[in-house]
Order: structure tokens, then sequence, then C-alpha cells
């Protein structure tokens, strides 16, 4: 390991000397406007919400075949049926739904009392866009329950409670955990991409290439550079930007541990999967023309600026896919809603699978030949 660190410290010896680099494309603002375009066009669907009846009288069955009706019809809402409360609120804070419907015991005997029945809405609200569409939808349902065919004497209409699980949410927070992948991204961009490809431009990577230095030895060192030069941007922009937004509690140490190893995660997939793009380019025009393209198609469809529940189906796909999606949801799980690493294991082993795939594929790619 002593050559794969005498290279890292090279390249941080050099880091404070690397000029910031402009990145400009006669492509991204086309590719801008498209993907910005659909990403912000789509109504939001397929919110998947809990159904928990506690209740089982025939009135309870109605709002059940309500918000069946809703999913087949307008597709805003898909109903999940569940049994206990308990795994329900388990789920919404892990992501696994997006709110619960409770239909609280007694709620038949109330609308047949005609006693103020209620159900609630269990929502979360770290989401703005899903938990405004979300309401909506539910109390456009609860209306289509409570309308008479004759007005009653004494009104017995059913009302939504809606129950907040976090404190309001402003769009400076929400921003947040993609601004922080974003850095990280420029810093794997210009820390680790430009600079290996001018290396090969000004013939400083032959001098690698006459040393006993393996393939894998020479990537895992521009990978460890690289992903400390991001860490350290991620670092300082969670930091500053957890003050500026006003995230609360934003220095507990446990949440702050975790904020660390998702920032390392996200670091390494990025830096391994912008050396697979650039191990067999040469020309340093190349990176500066991609860069715009990649910055647009890993960004945006990635869930950072409107939910990916509003997107088309070929978006979707390229969400599927994009290591911004995991490390985004995994901000927004640990600095909006503090969950704890059951909540970010998917997004944690997402990470770490693509970063073994593209580092062995670029180690399998690279030349040891000009």
């Amino acid at each position: 390991m002593h050559r794969t660190w005498a290279i890292v410290e090279r390249e941080l010896r050099r880091f404070k000397r690397s000029p910031m680099l402009i990145i400009m494309s006669m492509i991204f603002p086309i590719v801008q406007l498209v993907v910005l375009g659909y990403a912000f066009g789509g109504n939001v669907k397929h919110l998947k919400v809990a159904i928990v009846d506690q209740d089982r009288g025939l009135p309870a069955v109605r709002i059940r075949e309500l918000a069946a009706a809703a999913a087949s019809g307008t597709k805003t809402i898909d109903a999940i049926d569940y049994a206990d409360q308990g795994a329900a609120i388990a789920d919404l804070r892990n992501g696994v739904v997006n709110g619960v419907l409770t239909i609280p015991p007694g709620f038949s005997r109330r609308v047949l009392q005609q006693n103020a029945p209620k159900v609630a809405l269990i929502e979360d609200n770290t989401d703005n866009f899903v938990s405004v569409a979300l309401a909506a939808t539910i109390d456009s349902m609860v209306g289509a329950y409570n309308a008479p065919a004759a007005a009653p004497r004494v009104p017995a209409r059913a009302t939504l409670d809606v129950v907040e699980v976090y404190p309001y949410v402003p769009y400076v927070q929400y921003l947040l955990p993609g601004s922080i992948c974003m850095s990280i991204f420029m810093m794997v961009m210009i820390g680790g991409g430009i600079i290996f490809i001018d290396d090969k431009a000004r013939g400083l990577h032959e001098g690698y290439l006459v040393t006993p230095i393996t393939k894998l030895e020479l990537i895992a060192g521009f990978n460890l550079s690289g992903t400390i030069k991001a860490v350290l941007a991620g670092i300082v922009l969670m930091t500053l930007g957890s003050v500026i937004a006003g995230i609360p509690d934003a220095f507990d140490p446990a949440r702050l541990l975790r904020l660390l190893v998702v920032i390392v995660a996200t670091s390494f997939a990025l830096i391994s999967f912008m050396f697979l793009l650039m191990v067999r380019v040469t020309d340093p025009l190349t990176p500066r023309a991609t860069f715009g393209l990649l910055n647009t198609l890993l960004y945006f469809p990635s869930g950072a600026v409107y939910p990916q529940q509003g997107f088309p189906g070929w978006m979707r796909v390229i969400a599927a896919v994009d290591p911004f999606t995991y490390s985004v949801h995994a901000f927004k799980s640990l600095l909006l809603k503090n969950t704890g690493v059951a909540a970010i294991a998917a997004d944690l082993w997402y990470l770490a699978i693509f970063s073994l795939v593209t580092m062995t594929a670029a180690t399998l790619l690279f030349r040891r030949s000009l």
C-alpha cells in the first residue's frame, strides 16, 4: 500500500495549487431545458398511503373504498392496508410510505351517532410537494365521503386531522441535501477527473507507467486522493449549510457521525464513477464538454429539487441507477428527519456496490501503455 499512499500524498500536495476550472458546454443548456421541463411539469402520483382500519365498520369500509377509487382513478395515491399502526408509522419514518391514513376505533359508532367522526392523516412533511399533494387528495376523499344525498338537520360530517411528524421544513432545508451532493460532485470533477486528464495531456502520467505500480494500486491511489478532497468539500458545505438553513440540532454527535459515513460513501462512489468515465479519455477538452451534461443528468433526476413521483417513466429509470438519488435520500433522512442507520442502510449498500463495480471496471479498462 505504500505505493498507493505515495500517489495519494502527491495528489494532495498539488491539490492546493490546482486551479478552478470553468465547465462550459454547448449541449448543457439544451439538456437542462429538457430535464427541468419534465421534472417540474409532472403531477405527483403513486404516493404510497398506509390504510390502518381500526374500526372495521361499514362507514370505515366506505373510506377504504374511496381510497381504492382514488388509487385507481387519478392514481395520486397507492393504498396499502396495514394491520398495525406502529408498523405503518415505522415505515413512514423509514420512507417506505408517504402517509398513514388511520380510521380510529369507534369511527362507525360516531358516524351513526352523528358525533363528529374523524379520520387522521399522519404524513411525512419533510417533502412539501408530496405532503401538500397527499393532504389535498385525502381531503378531497373525505369531502366526497361527507357529501349527503339530502342535507341533514344535525351535521355529522367526518373531518381530517393532519398530523405532521416533523417540524416545518423550509425550502432552503429541503435543498440542502442536494447542495451537499453537488459540492461533492464539483470537487470530484475538479480534483479528480479534470486533473487526471490534464496529467495525461502534459505527459505527467507517463511517470507512473514506468514504475512497478499495479493498475489497482494506481486507480486506488487516485480514488483515495479524490475521495479525501470531496469529503473535505462535503464536510464544509454540510457544516455551513446546516447553520445557514437552520437545521435543528445540527451538531448532534451521532447525527454528524452518520452524515460523515454518507459523505465518505458518496465521495468514493462518485470518484470511482468519474475515473471509470475518464480512464480511456486522453483529450483534455472531453471532460469539460461532458461534465455539464453529467451535472444535469445526475442532479435533477435524483429528487433533490422535486419529488420523483412527478417524473415521467424514462426519468425514473435514470433516477433508479443514479448514485445521487441514494445520496440525496440518505442526506434527507439524516438532516430533515434525524433518522437512524435503518433508514439509510439501503442507500449505503447501493453506494458501496456502485463503488465496487465502477472501481473494478476502471481497473480492468486502465491501460499501462500510452
